[in-house]
């Protein structure tokens, strides 16, 4: 039996806001009960009181019966079909969304006050709608911005010219209706401008000074990597403790294996970093219009194998109009789907190994803290 295949039983554990007065006059609680209510999403939550070594808290889960029928197995890819939310016309259902999947979480979401509560579901909206309009050019070997707004070293990375505003920056390089071109970028990178551009536009709204901080970091060297992960994110699930396959909230960033050893070899294809945005949908930045689906994208993973090849001068590629090709044929048949995913939606096996693993990965990723007297990004400089 391959544990990472058989999590161990999970329980409601939602939001847990801190009740410390300093951070928010002790009202923080009353406050984001105040916004379920004015969401319609008080009948779908319940509270209870608790405490530790961090102090007293109060924890707001999602009701028994909302997470039996409308998140079983902790699925949330289904919420916005069953509650019939459209986060694409009514900016209040997104919201609706994210904090519905937060409060059916098997791991807590601990905040220190309501107001960073809030700015975290901001920063995920913004994910959202920022990687919903982001479309670009796969290429792993070669990278393009905006010469007008950055400019390339080797040691800093790409960096702002002088006067250049990063959140314009950023929106310029990944949108393409604000520049008229498809820039050049891996699909890790690409996330990491989006939740740059994210994060910063929350920063705008209530931390200017860390802004200002974060503008002269790239104007002195982009944060990039692991590095940027440490810096920006915090990753939650783990592979000892994994998170169930089908649980997301609209923002996390995700990464699904290429779980098949020979394809992984090619630089690219190691496997596939995307944001979830909600509805069942996962980014597709190469074909904008195109998002994923849950079974989609298990389909597309599973015929990198049968679409690489060596080239004239032996280097191993995978050949993306095959891909397609092989993805299309298989979607017109439900057995040959049905068989795909069975192999397919599993948690992975741990790096380096390559066995009876899926493609579904035990963590998620989100933002860090970004609230005056609670932000927790530091910059290296």
């Amino acid at each position: 039996m391959n544990v990472v295949n058989h999590p161990a039983e999970l329980r409601l554990c939602g939001i847990q806001l801190s009740d410390e007065t300093q951070h928010d006059g002790g009202a923080g609680q009353d406050r984001f009960q105040e916004r379920l209510e004015y969401l319609g999403l008080d009948r779908h939550a319940q509270s209870s009181e608790g405490g530790g070594d961090g102090g007293r808290f109060t924890c707001f889960t999602a009701t028994d019966a909302f997470a039996r029928d409308l998140t079983p197995g902790f699925d949330t890819t289904q919420l916005c079909r069953k509650l019939e939310l459209d986060t694409h016309g009514l900016p209040d259902d997104l919201e609706r969304e994210i904090l519905l999947a937060m409060l059916a979480s098997p791991v807590p979401f601990v905040f220190p006050s309501c107001d960073e509560l809030m700015s975290a579901v901001s920063v995920r909206k913004n994910i959202v709608r920022n990687a919903r309009r982001t479309a670009l050019a796969f290429d792993t070997e070669h990278a393009e911005r905006p010469e007008d707004y950055w400019v390339y070293d080797l040691a800093r990375g790409f960096t702002l010219k002088p006067g250049k505003p990063l959140i314009e920056a950023l929106q310029k390089t990944t949108q393409p209706e604000r520049s008229g071109k498809l820039y050049s970028f891996s699909c890790y990178r690409a996330t990491e401008y989006v939740i740059l551009l994210s994060i910063a536009q929350e920063l705008a709204r209530c931390n200017p000074r860390v802004l200002a901080e974060l503008q002269r970091q790239w104007e002195t060297r982009a944060i990039m990597s692991g590095q940027f992960h440490d810096v920006f994110l915090y990753e939650y699930g783990s592979m000892s403790e994994p998170l169930p396959p089908k649980y997301y909230v609209p923002g996390d960033r995700l990464w699904f294996r290429n779980p098949d050893e020979h394809s992984s070899n090619v630089e690219g294809y190691e496997g596939s970093w995307v944001f979830y945005l909600g509805d069942g949908l996962f980014t597709n930045f190469w074909k904008r219009d195109q998002p994923f689906t849950l079974i989609s994208k298990c389909v597309e993973l599973f015929h990198w194998r049968n679409a690489t090849y060596r080239n004239g001068d032996g280097k191993l590629q995978v050949d993306d109009d095959v891909v397609d090709e092989r993805v299309a044929q298989s979607l017109r048949d439900p057995a040959e789907v049905e068989r795909i995913v069975g192999r397919m939606l599993r948690l992975r096996d741990p790096g380096g190994v390559y066995r009876d693993g899926g493609c579904v990965d035990t963590t998620r990723e989100c933002a860090r803290r970004v609230r005056p007297g609670t932000c927790e990004l530091v910059f290296p400089g």
